[in-house]
């Protein structure tokens, strides 16, 4: 197999994971703004609001159905650079993405890991210990119910 497609694969990869915790990062990303806007950028596709169509499954193998739509606000960047940025985040906040938009750029640059210890590597830790809490907090609330079976006459 070629290699550049196993790099290529990888590092789509990469970008996901980043996107994916930019997107629910919300206002833990203002703390970065300041750093974010530094080097000078332009908004080639400000930041919108629209909707999506989200799609559900019953199960791991059910049919595919429409569940429902969802309000999204995208954008994208370019840094004086010339790299580009995008995002999609839930909801209406166009400050944040923005700011995703512009942690992509700088996350695919030569500074990738310092924005990957710097801003990332927190928030992700940040978003795991929130997880735990809301976990945990649902598991105080689960109820086992058990069937029981009647014997017959």
């Amino acid at each position: 197999m070629n290699s550049s497609v196993n790099t290529d694969d990888a590092s789509a990869g990469r970008r996901q994971q980043w996107m994916s915790v930019l997107a629910r990062a919300k206002r833990q990303l203002d703390a970065y703004g300041s750093q974010l806007r530094e080097p000078g950028y332009r908004l080639i596709r400000p930041p919108e609001t629209g909707m999506v169509m989200v799609r559900g499954r019953m199960g791991a193998s059910g049919a595919a159905f429409n569940l429902g739509e969802m309000t999204v606000t995208r954008c994208v960047v370019q840094l004086d650079n010339g790299r580009i940025g995008h995002s999609y985040v839930a909801g209406r906040s166009k400050p944040h993405a923005e700011l995703a938009a512009l942690a992509d750029a700088h996350l695919q640059g030569e500074q990738h890991q310092h924005w990957l210890d710097a801003l990332i590597t927190p928030l992700e830790q940040e978003q795991s210990v929130r997880r735990g809490i809301k976990t945990a907090q649902a598991a105080t609330s689960k109820v086992d119910f058990m069937t029981l079976l009647r014997g017959e006459d």
